[in-house]
């Protein structure tokens, strides 16, 4: 039987309530989802924090928060939901350095599971968690986040980054993004997109988009142009891409766009084009289709040409693609 997971939600001093509910109902809805499979719940949440009551960024109130727990489970998962701490320094007030102190001594960061939401990623930062591991958090803290984990890689423009057992958002719903992306690894992509379906958000995949839909790879970004250029690939694979065109379809130039977009997603504009155009043929086959016309539909040339980009390297790809 798979085990319970704990997951410890802790409540800073003015936490942003769509960064505390969104994950949380994310894992509420995964829990009914696995229960509808006469399957176990799988997530046991506690909302933690140094005093029993808080303060919400709205001002609305919490009460029967439970105490920072002296000892975590090995398998536990602590998730920092941002609060706009104005010092997490020396001079930080007593209830935010408590929380600091307690991540020092309590977080098992190569062990336990640590996640951060939108500014939350400060406290991990200033516990020193984020040590040697790539990072993000909201736009708005990316250089106090920097200032604060020098010996971090700081990304910019990300939804989410993942890190070994640290895993850190961007602002406020980008949370929710990377709850379903660890329902996907932890349950299975199925219970991740019932929960998307549930909570009616879209839903945006992660480092394991490859393994779910080549569509919906490379996604974890926030830049309108390269995502206008992979949505202009995936309605029209069958157009005759090239930089050029690719380029036109973000508004950008062949140059911007091959840099850019090897710096969001990872992969160059033509391979990503290449593992389309795959998907696309692959599955015409699947559906009956012949090779020449699988090639065809797919916006291959022949369906050598589809046989070549099979087998060809990444880095060997040219304008042809």
């Amino acid at each position: 039987m798979p085990e319970t997971i704990p997951v410890y939600f802790v409540m800073m001093p003015d936490c942003l309530l769509l960064d505390v509910a969104g994950p949380a109902d994310a894992l509420r809805f995964a829990n009914q989802e696995l229960i509808k499979r006469g399957e176990t719940a799988r997530f046991d949440m506690h909302f933690v924090a140094p005093h029993a009551c808080g303060k919400s960024s709205v001002g609305l109130q919490f009460a029967g928060l439970e105490a920072l727990p002296g000892v975590l489970p090995d398998n536990a998962w602590i998730v920092l939901p941002g609060g706009w701490a104005r010092d997490l320094g020396v001079g930080a007030d007593k209830e935010n350095r408590s929380i600091v102190s307690w991540l020092r001594q309590a977080v098992k960061p190569n062990l336990q599971q640590v996640i951060t939401i939108c500014a939350g990623a400060l406290y991990a930062a200033a516990a020193g968690l984020l040590d040697g591991r790539r990072c993000t958090t909201h736009h708005g803290q990316i250089e106090r986040l920097r200032a604060l984990a020098p010996r971090a890689e700081v990304l910019e423009n990300h939804v989410f980054v993942e890190d070994g057992c640290v895993a850190s958002s961007a602002g406020v719903t980008a949370g929710i993004d990377l709850a379903l992306h660890l329902i996907a690894r932890h349950i299975d992509p199925a219970c991740a997109a019932r929960v998307a379906q549930s909570m009616v958000v879209y839903l945006r995949r992660g480092p394991l988009d490859p393994e779910l839909s080549p569509f919906l790879a490379h996604r974890n970004h926030l830049h309108a142009a390269v995502h206008r250029v992979q949505d202009a690939i995936c309605a029209d694979p069958q157009q005759p891409w090239n930089i050029t065109t690719m380029a036109a379809a973000g508004c950008v130039s062949p140059r911007h766009l091959t840099r850019i977009f090897s710096q969001h997603t990872g992969v160059s504009p033509l391979d990503y084009l290449r593992n389309i155009r795959l998907t696309v043929a692959e599955r015409a086959i699947k559906q009956g289709a012949s090779r020449v016309r699988a090639a065809e539909i797919a916006g291959f040339s022949s369906d050598q040409q589809l046989r070549r980009a099979r087998h060809r390297p990444p880095s060997l790809l040219t304008h042809e693609a």
